[in-house]
């Protein structure tokens, strides 16, 4: 299996065709404030990674901070605005709440501070692109697998990470339009949100099965959505099928123990450095596609190894 040092070296070298922008260095050292939607999670932690490779590659100044908790929509407006009253040349964000930052959104382009979208967009023409997973083709994707393992009918749940967030509201809508159009025998009986949190999730999980002992099937929308739904699992013994969403050393263990039977890989490196080259590309006045795809992959314990799977996971 590819190492981080392996993955950042292959992405420093083919980010910048994926996207289609100039693969030039800064014209001046630039500094670039990335507000992230959580720091805890293993997911922002390789995006901050790939955030770090392409301002060593580019040549610019990038700091990356998050809220502690991805429910804390007001201290991440408090790091927003911090950010943007030091002035920054451009800000890349990830929004908590599609609507709350517009304001200060507003208050960075007036000034003229160029703002690229990462992982959540926002409702807003702002950003000049976003960098982000097609999560509501992702969710469709981890819809038709559980479709496929629980036998194309039965009863099954959701444990979402928020219904504010763009990825929220994407990989939700994503799995249960395709759950709707594809499977009538399969029943949704639960949509619950934990905010991202592993103590919540799994409490959250433990109260579905408890209430629905024949629930066959439960989708856990982010990484810690996805290792509650776990734990929740296996602290009643139950043999629920969980598919998870993100990557990270804790759900690679479930997945290939079996209590996870598989999840949705993003690219969370390509993702941040993605973000930092679109922002300096911006600063040096190139046009930006309106969304960068960063990818997505199913990986279980059979192709988890595969190099095409093992390059995106993280630890």
């Amino acid at each position: 299996m590819f190492n981080r040092r392996t993955l950042l070296g292959a992405i420093s070298a083919v980010a910048m065709l994926a996207t289609g922008l100039t693969p030039a260095l800064a014209q001046e050292n630039y500094d670039i404030a990335l507000v992230s939607k959580g720091f805890q999670h293993q997911f922002w932690q390789a995006v901050k990674a790939g955030a770090d490779q392409a301002a060593a590659d580019l040549g610019v100044s990038v700091t990356f901070e998050g809220p502690e908790s991805e429910t804390q929509v007001d201290r991440q407006m408090d790091m927003l605005a911090a950010a943007l009253s030091r002035q920054p040349d451009a800000i890349g964000f990830a929004a908590l709440d599609s609507q709350a930052a517009i304001p200060l959104l507003q208050q960075a382009d007036a000034a003229g501070i160029p703002i690229i979208a990462f992982d959540s967009g926002v409702d807003s023409d702002i950003p000049l692109t976003t960098a982000t997973t097609d999560n509501a083709a992702a969710a469709a994707l981890a819809a038709d697998v559980m479709g496929e393992l629980i036998g194309g009918e039965g009863k099954i749940a959701v444990v979402a990470h928020d219904q504010t967030s763009r990825t929220g509201i994407d990989r939700r809508d994503g799995f249960l339009n395709r759950i709707a159009e594809a499977y009538p025998n399969i029943e949704v009986v639960s949509v619950q949100y934990g905010g991202g949190d592993q103590l919540q999730s799994t409490e959250i999980t433990k109260s579905i099965l408890l209430a629905n002992p024949d629930l066959k099937g439960i989708f856990g929308t982010n990484e810690g959505s996805a290792i509650g739904v776990a734990n929740g699992k296996q602290e009643l013994g139950s043999d629920v099928v969980v598919i998870g969403f993100d990557s990270g050393a804790a759900q690679k263990s479930m997945v290939q123990s079996g209590l996870m039977a598989g999840a949705i890989t993003q690219n969370p490196v390509g993702i941040g450095y993605q973000t930092v080259q679109a922002a300096v590309a911006a600063l040096n006045g190139e046009e930006l596609p309106p969304v960068i795809d960063t990818g997505f992959y199913y990986y279980n314990a059979e192709n988890m190894d595969n190099p095409e799977i093992a390059a995106v996971l993280y630890d």
